[in-house]
């Protein structure tokens, strides 16, 4: 079989492994798939994904279509020779004649079948999932439903987010998917159905998941904050003693064993739930920096102060 790959993918995720399987003797990476060019910040400026702008950095050749489906590109990829598709953070279901012919797989960011769809990765951070990780898988016609190839594990830690997990789960797949490649070109890959019985989904996120209930346990507010970070957040509104109410962002706190009421903030920047408290490591104010609540509290000089979250619309940041 011909050793030529085609890296399918655009989000950030993807680049550790696609730079692994760029740099591995035995694989030709002759052609980089990712979505066009969007418009982004104030200015709606073009940029490319981040797979985009990799594989230009790298001197990759690279495409942007519309929609990879199309005949023309499934006609570049038979010119092309390509035997192998590696699919990472894609953002486009692959047709029957885009596979036709040709191996192909992709890097999942959770342990299948949990967790199928958009946002897997805060998904687990927000259940609280203690052992996570990633799977390689094949492509089949349900998403994320292919067999499973390969798996790496890892554990969340206390104060971690969906964003710091995002980043060590790219790296934790690499030496799965550059295996996985190989063993495809080899004609020696071996699958395992996944158990469906077993399959959750990962809704993707929207600034209306924004919000946490602090009256529960501190662990279940505490996952629900550190999942909803970087993006969007977690929308509260801060009370201080004496000063009229003002919106607040949380983007990293850690589970604590401490009593306080329901939503009161200590000057250690610890609020209290209905069952433990959480320590809030990140808050950011409309046009702030993110910082630690304590030093908020004592920037403002506040003593007591209250804080309150339920689901409305956010505040810009």
């Amino acid at each position: 079989m011909s050793s030529r790959v085609a890296l399918l993918g655009s989000g950030a995720f993807a680049i550790p492994s696609f730079s692994a399987l760029a740099s591995t003797p035995g694989i030709e990476v002759s052609l980089v798939v990712t979505q066009p060019d969007r418009p982004a910040g104030r200015g709606r400026v073009l940029e490319p994904t981040p797979v985009g702008a990799w594989a230009a950095r790298a001197g990759l050749r690279s495409i942007k279509p519309e929609d990879i489906n199309a005949p023309e590109w499934i006609e570049l990829l038979e010119r092309e020779r390509i035997a192998a598709l590696a699919v990472i953070a894609f953002g486009q279901k692959l047709s029957p004649a885009v596979l036709s012919g040709r191996v192909a797989c992709n890097l999942h960011g959770s342990l299948l079948p949990r967790w199928r769809g958009a946002a897997p990765i805060q998904r687990s951070v927000m259940a609280g999932d203690d052992e996570v990780g990633v799977t390689v898988i094949s492509i089949a016609p349900s998403m994320d439903a292919g067999l499973i190839y390969a798996r790496a594990t890892t554990t969340v830690g206390n104060s971690e987010t969906s964003g710091d997990l995002h980043d060590r789960l790219a790296q934790l797949g690499v030496s799965a998917m550059v295996g996985v490649v190989q063993d495809l070109l080899a004609g020696t890959a071996q699958g395992e159905p996944q158990d469906e019985s077993m399959a959750s989904r990962a809704r993707r996120l929207s600034r209306a998941d924004a919000w946490v209930e602090l009256g529960g346990t501190a662990r279940v507010a505490s996952a629900r904050i550190n999942g909803l970070s970087p993006w969007p957040g977690t929308d509260c509104t801060i009370t201080g003693e004496g000063h009229e109410p003002m919106p607040i962002k949380l983007l990293r706190c850690r589970a604590v064993d401490a009593m306080l009421p329901v939503g009161s903030v200590a000057t250690s920047g610890v609020v209290g739930c209905g069952e433990g408290a959480i320590d809030v490591l990140e808050a950011q104010l409309p046009g702030g920096r993110p910082m630690p609540l304590a030093d908020l509290m004592r920037g403002r000089r506040w003593t007591r102060a209250t804080l309150t979250s339920e689901p409305h619309a956010p505040a810009a940041y």
